[in-house]
């Protein structure tokens, strides 16, 4: 049963629907899917075409907006009707976590499980929802992140339930394996760090020290989580974003209280870092994020820790010793974080597992894309702190009629802070408007 209610300038609908957990095997499982539709309070009655919207992550559930002029959505309720769909395992549909994944088995069954949580279960899910919702039209999907790898396999596995594809900082790469993701991200990293420390080279000390402060002291945050070294270098995660170098500027400003102990790291920094690591509320992020990019015979095998063993200048202890700036790292997940984190350490093993796993299936139709017929466009976000930029570009020299738009005035988030002109200029794309 739905539920309808309103915010300002909209109305909202709570939609749920019931899918196959293995769309392979309709009769078995099934998993819940929630979703909220929305539209403008003032075209409540009107019959308008469909835009659902695919968040980024994987693992995290559509955005909560509140009322009408947030981000995006206001432009693209001018003329659609929205569906904020919490993709399989997020927000409101069906949950995967540390307590609900024993529900499948041990961990070899968690593993296996799992595979059914990527991009092309995704895309069957939304095509076994769009007859209930556009009554078998075909709809457009805005893709962020993620949320663009998730279209591109749409377009690749269903281009017919599409009328239109808009992607934001979310080309994958058709073909790299997750070594070449992280092969080309650690430079890019690198270079978003190098970027903080000239606006803010204060910072290069208060980073050192608290680094150094970790390397000596084992350190357990409020929520059980244990802040090591390598831990604190990934809250550099932030500098993806527009405002994320000011961000983790002042979460280094106050770092340290004087205690009758010495320095300690304050109570309000501890509450702080705990909030941006911990993976409580997103843990699918952290269980399937190498398998995106898994495509064949090879496995991921915690590509993000080997590969960041070839570039030894984010090795903390290497650049304390010296008189190096202590690196920070971006969008990756290693097998530490699983020891870290209470809300992962159940799943270690069933983390291990899925690494290992060999003989993955491909996501992406490259003769398909070739062949695409759908009006496709895409922002490409010059040096992507997340989605390597060359990357991009080949994958939409590939995808026939895509058409770029190739800036650098925002940063991987330029959907959410640029929204309104974001949508509009890849809605001119994709209708030769522009």
């Amino acid at each position: 049963m739905s539920v309808r209610y309103r915010q300002p300038g909209v109305v909202l609908t709570d939609r749920r629907f019931t899918v196959p957990l293995d769309h392979s095997a309709p009769d078995g499982r099934t998993i819940e899917l929630y979703a909220r539709e929305v539209v403008a309070s003032d075209k409540e009655d009107q019959d308008l075409p469909w835009l659902v919207y695919l968040q980024g992550g994987p693992g995290f559930g559509a955005p909560r907006f509140t009322g009408r002029d947030t981000a995006w959505l206001g432009r693209a309720l001018e003329e659609y009707r929205v569906l904020l769909l919490d993709q399989r395992g997020t927000g409101a549909s069906t949950p995967v976590n540390r307590q609900t994944l024993p529900l499948a088995g041990g961990p070899a069954a968690q593993a296996g499980h799992l595979t059914l949580f990527r991009a092309d279960s995704i895309v069957r899910d939304c095509e076994a929802i769009r007859p209930q919702v556009t009554g078998g039209a075909p709809w457009t999907v805005l893709g962020q992140s993620f949320g663009g790898f998730c279209t591109v396999a749409y377009l690749s596995l269903a281009p017919e339930g599409l009328a239109a594809a808009l992607i934001t900082g979310g080309l994958p790469s058709l073909d790299a394996h997750a070594d070449d993701v992280y092969r080309a991200a650690y430079p890019r990293i690198a270079r978003k760090v190098a970027a903080h420390y000239a606006r803010y080279p204060q910072d290069v000390e208060r980073a050192r020290r608290i680094a150094d402060h970790l390397l000596a002291h084992d350190v357990v945050l409020p929520n059980g989580y244990r802040l090591t070294v390598e831990a604190f270098q990934s809250l550099g995660a932030v500098l993806g974003s527009g405002d994320g170098s000011h961000r983790l500027h002042h979460l280094l400003e106050d770092a340290f209280v004087r205690t009758p102990a010495g320095p300690e790291l304050s109570d309000a920094f501890q509450e702080q870092v705990q909030a941006r690591l911990s993976y409580a509320g997103h843990p699918l992020y952290a269980l399937i994020h190498e398998a995106i990019y898994a495509q064949d015979e090879r496995p991921t095998d915690w590509s993000a820790e080997r590969v960041r063993a070839e570039f030894p200048r984010f090795d903390a202890a290497k650049a304390l010793a010296g008189d190096e700036p202590l690196l920070f790292t971006g969008e990756s997940v290693h097998p530490w974080t699983f020891d870290c984190d209470p809300a992962l350490r159940p799943l270690r093993e069933t983390a291990d597992l899925l690494a290992a796993r060999t003989g993955w299936t491909p996501l992406y139709d490259p003769a398909r894309l070739a062949a695409n017929e759908v009006p496709v466009a895409a922002a490409v976000y010059h040096d992507d702190m997340y989605v390597d930029t060359a990357h991009a570009l080949t994958t939409a020299r590939a995808i026939r009629g895509l058409r770029t738009w190739v800036t650098d005035e925002f940063e991987h988030d330029g959907v959410h802070v640029g929204g309104a002109r974001v949508l509009d200029r890849l809605l001119s794309l994709v209708r030769d408007e522009a």
